[in-house]
């Protein structure tokens, strides 16, 4: 995968290479099966495999399309056309069925829709007149069905809208009815909730403003006021959201659907395609070009070249239920931009490194984001954020810190400790063998300087949390009030284990472990009676295969308490991430 890993990301002619390799394999796939789908791997999602099989055909569409505005490629088109045909034809055997209330094959009419936006003459007018009835018929049964009040409400808009384009009469009433629930979802400052308020997370960037910037180019003349809206809402959340990624272009991994990995940089491609300058073009190209770069170096492909489940490596220990074997490949969304022309000027700008303050404090957000040491990592403070009903919520949404060099653990198992592989969260049990962490938060206030947090992992148990950041280091102070026995284990930043025991060091109240430039320690400063270096379940962290995590531990009867410990995730600047600036 050299030409992934060696790819500069800056020209359209990179972005083209790029897309082209990436779909290589499933090009392939798709020129020789017969089926309206394809068959990518053998695991499974909460929906069938008819629906997975169609998810892996369209989603590299939202790549595929946007290239095809200046890289023709008529027998893969040829076969798309014939594949949607099929599909959406009720007499083929090969038919996908109607869409029904909350199913997956609405979120997969958003890339056919942005496909219809993108062509209509090269691809729309060369289906015969019964297939464009049928695919017509096959959307607008989809406007008919329920679906979750959240992102999904766009699916609906962008279905309209294509079927505008296509030449079909445009619901206006309920086109305004879709955009004013989509409406009641802003909370200010260019930030969303996905539905519930304590959901604030990459469907914000690549649902909500993706979505937003995609009506506002293809809607700016016939709905002008909505179309400005996007636009400046999407201005105004680009000055937060390029705080979540560091000097490498790393995105913090935080919350659900990390698995569609550089999807995180979407939004700024959307902004490209419409052309919307919210930060200096130079400025977005850099924070692109290093973001991609950064991805193309992680072990994120399959032995055969395919986008695999996981994050920084293959892991389906870490995905949603949602998570079927096509569904990485919504991170070509980051390939809108291919859809703009050689001339834009974005592409004849020259990269420029982005100047930012060391913290963000994003009260809409509902976390505190930190650059370190000149942008070496972004440590992240989220409050108040959980998603039920998801796979491993607490982890993705309740830790304490997140960063851009550590990433964070999912547990495996809940028998062990070191199944539950705890990193950056206390962990509390009542029998010293099943841990709870903090889930929902009864109170909460963040600061520029500070998170407070107060919650229960047990009937009569009340822990209030307070989270004091200081450079790559934080304070954690524990005031815990309870009416049973508890043992409690603060975990820190886990790391890489490289070799077959960790470089560390263990001490009656602290540990420290490194490896590379990477430094791992907790200090035990009141309260606390032991230190461990554990090595978590295997392929628990979302960065690394193996790893080890200092924590600290501590047996507390019936009563109150106060513990208190610094934590440390120390990143040393690297060679890298100058090679990425001077580029």
């Amino acid at each position: 995968m050299d030409v992934l890993r060696n790819n500069h990301f800056l020209s359209q002619e990179d972005y083209q290479i790029a897309l082209a390799k990436i779909i290589e394999p499933l090009r392939n796939s798709v020129l020789v099966t017969d089926l309206a789908g394809l068959h990518l791997g053998s695991s499974g999602a909460v929906y069938d495999q008819q629906r997975a099989d169609m998810e892996a055909l369209v989603r590299p569409l939202w790549g595929i399309a946007p290239a095809w505005k200046f890289q023709e490629d008529d027998e893969l088109r040829d076969a798309y056309l014939d594949k949607l045909t099929k599909g959406t034809d009720p007499q083929s055997a090969d038919y996908w069925g109607a869409i029904q209330d909350y199913d997956q094959y609405m979120v997969e009419t958003a890339a056919l829709s942005v496909t219809l936006l993108l062509h209509k003459d090269y691809f729309w007018a060369l289906l015969s007149e019964q297939a464009q009835r049928n695919v017509v018929n096959w959307l607008t049964h989809g406007l008919e069905q329920k679906v979750p009040k959240n992102n999904w409400t766009f699916f609906k808009v962008l279905i309209r809208v294509a079927l505008f384009y296509c030449g079909e009469k445009l619901d206006r009433k309920r086109l305004t009815e879709e955009l004013q629930l989509i409406d009641s979802m802003y909370v200010g400052n260019g930030w969303y909730v996905d539905g519930k308020k304590t959901q604030r997370d990459y469907y914000v960037a690549f649902a909500f403003h993706y979505y937003g910037l995609i009506y506002a180019t293809f809607m700016k003349e016939e709905d002008p006021e909505w179309s400005d809206r996007f636009i400046e809402r999407a201005t105004v959340f680009a000055q937060d959201f390029i705080y979540y990624f560091d000097g490498d272009g790393e995105a913090l991994p935080y919350g659900r659907s990390l698995t569609y990995r550089f999807a995180q940089g979407a939004f700024f491609s959307a902004l490209v395609f419409a052309d919307v300058e919210a930060i200096p073009w130079g400025e977005m190209k850099m924070l692109l070009a290093t973001h991609l770069r950064t991805w193309m170096k992680h072990d994120i492909f399959t032995f055969d070249g395919r986008l695999s489940i996981g994050y920084h490596y293959e892991n389906l220990v870490m995905a949603e239920g949602y998570n079927a074997p096509g569904s990485p490949y919504w991170a070509l969304k980051t390939f809108l931009l291919l859809a703009v022309r050689a001339d834009h000027p974005f592409w004849q700008a020259e990269p420029v490194k982005i100047k930012k303050k060391p913290k963000q404090l994003i009260q809409n957000g509902n976390i505190l984001l930190l650059q370190e040491n000149d942008g070496a990592q972004v440590l992240g403070f989220p409050v108040g954020m959980l998603v039920e009903g998801q796979a491993h919520a607490e982890a993705k949404y309740s830790k304490f810190v997140y960063s851009t060099k550590f990433g964070f653990s999912v547990p495996k198992a809940g028998v062990l400790y070191e199944e539950g592989a705890f990193d950056n969260t206390l962990a509390v049990s009542c029998d010293g063998r099943y841990f709870r962490t903090k889930r929902e938060v009864s109170n909460y206030r963040l600061t520029e300087d500070s998170v407070f947090q107060k919650w229960s992992p047990f009937t009569g148990v009340t822990i209030e949390t307070e989270v004091y950041p200081f450079g790559q280091w934080h304070l954690r102070v524990h005031t815990i009030d309870t009416e049973i026995s508890l043992e409690i284990r603060e975990g820190g930043f886990s790391l890489p284990l490289l070799e077959r025991k960790p470089k560390g060091a263990v001490g009656e109240n602290w540990v420290f472990v490194t490896e590379g430039n990477l430094t791992s320690q907790i200090v035990g400063i009141e309260g606390y009676e032991e230190a461990m270096l554990v090595r978590p379940e295997v392929n628990t962290s979302l960065f690394f295969p193996r790893t080890s995590l200092p924590v600290l531990r501590k047996i507390l009867p019936a009563g109150k308490h106060r513990v208190m410990c610094l934590v440390g995730g120390i990143v040393m600047r690297d060679e890298g991430m100058e090679k990425h600036d001077k580029n």
